[in-house]
Formats: structure tokens, sequence, C-alpha cells
């Protein structure tokens, strides 16, 4: 990352020139390395703003993923520079909503997201009531522009569709990030290395949706679970994470 600033509209703006380590074999971004860019850009733009993780650890609080849904259908290649850019939406029910963007230097539209964040209290590990966080939230640092313009849906696998146990992963400490839980993008990680390689390696990853039900810890053992369908011409995968028969998560892929 080499160069950072605020806009006028609120959006927080970083220009990134993408290593070789995020990338796949045909030397494209994978969708697990476009999540930790997010992450790490949100809690940078919340900072700036005066909501960050320091504000917000003073509180005994943080903040935790709900849901996602991005779009990656022109994701950039090792070595291309990009422009990363988030705003926050303010308010949808208990949950707060943060957009993203990337472009190419010449202003191309590269991805798209947008993702539901919650507020937990760090040492009960309980959700915390929206309106107690409004305070250092101020509706002044939102911005109403969309990505995405729907926030981020449900995710389940249809009744109708045969799910198969295909791994188990046992939490340890490669998964686990600053709040002592999974780190969101190791489920895209779990996910994608479920899946066959001869798929994933022919074709992209075009869109995405995550729910993260429920956190997990170390020590803990994930069974994981897959679905494929067919849906208008194009391949879905399903892939839940379930702990002692509760959802953990759940992703729907599209390619």
């Amino acid at each position: 990352m080499t160069d950072d600033r605020l806009t006028s509209e609120n959006k927080y703006e970083q220009v990134i020139t993408i290593p070789c380590y995020t990338t796949d074999a045909a030397f494209y971004l994978k969708p697990a390395a476009f999540m930790d860019y997010m992450q790490e850009i949100a809690y940078l733009a919340a900072t700036r703003l005066h909501f960050g993780y320091d504000e917000l650890q003073e509180l005994h609080t943080a903040w935790v993923l709900s849901r996602m849904h991005f779009k990656f259908d022109n994701p950039p290649k090792w070595r291309d520079t990009v422009k990363l850019r988030t705003w926050h939406k303010g308010l949808d029910g208990l949950m707060f909503l943060r957009d993203f963007r990337m472009l190419d230097m010449d202003g191309k539209e590269l991805l798209t997201a947008t993702t539901s964040w919650l507020v937990i209290n760090t040492e009960t590990r309980r959700l915390v009531r929206s309106d107690d966080i409004l305070d250092i939230v101020p509706a002044s640092t939102q911005c109403p522009d969309n990505a995405i313009a729907e926030s981020a849906p449900k995710v389940v696998i249809p009744k109708t569709v045969e799910k198969e146990k295909v791994a188990e992963h046992f939490v340890t400490y490669s998964d686990v990030d600053i709040i002592g839980h999974t780190n969101n993008a190791r489920y895209m990680v779990w996910a994608m290395d479920c899946l066959d390689y001869s798929e994933t390696s022919q074709d992209q990853v075009k869109e995405v949706w995550i729910n993260f039900n429920k956190e997990t810890k170390p020590g803990e053992t994930v069974e994981i679970f897959k679905a494929k369908v067919e849906e208008e011409g194009n391949t879905i995968y399903y892939v839940e994470g379930m702990v002692e028969g509760k959802s953990a998560f759940c992703i729907k892929l599209r390619f």
C-alpha cells in the first residue's frame, strides 16, 4: 500500500500494488486476499473517522463482520496498481453497512462489495445494541453511495439441494485474528480449498455471498459441507461450516 487519503465524500482511498502472494496461478487476485484488503482498509477508514479498533476497545467492544457480498468479474493481476475505496453508509437494522470499490488507475471498475457489520462486547462475546455505538459513529461521517445497492442477504443451502461432508478443519494459530476468533478471510480459504482444483484453476469466481453465523475459536473442529447446483447457466457452490451441529458460516460462490 503506497498512498492513502480521505475524500470530501467521506470515502477512504488507498493505492495498492498487487503482490505475488495475494494471487493465484493465473496471477489474478484471490477472493480471500480481497477480503484481507477490505478488512484492513475498513479498520483504517474507521480509525481516520475516530470509531476504529482503538476507540471501540476503550468501550470493550469490537467490529465483527456479519455478511458480505462482492462481485469479482474483473480482478486485478500481480503487479497491477489499483485504487481501493471504502465508505460507511450508516445503519440497516442492527447492522452497520460499509461498501468497497476497487478501480484501476484510469478509473475502470474492477471489484465491488457491500458488507454488514455488528459490534460485540469483547468480554462477554455478546452483541452490543447499535444505538449504544451511534454516539461515536456520527451521521456526518456517512456516504450514501452504493457499490452494490442491496445489502448483503442471508445465505442458506436450499433444502432441495443435497450437501456432502468434504472436510474437517481444526481451528489453530494461522486462523485466528486480533479479536481471538477465526478471521473472516480464512473461511473463504477453507471454502476454496474444498472445491476441485481442476475447476477453481480453470474458472474464476465471479460473485460471492457470505454469512458469518457463529464465531469459531482455537481448539474447535469445523465440519465443512458443500453442494453444487446449476443456476441460469452458472455453476454455484455452497459451502457451510458446522460446529456441534450449528452453522458457523455459509458461503455461496458463483463461477
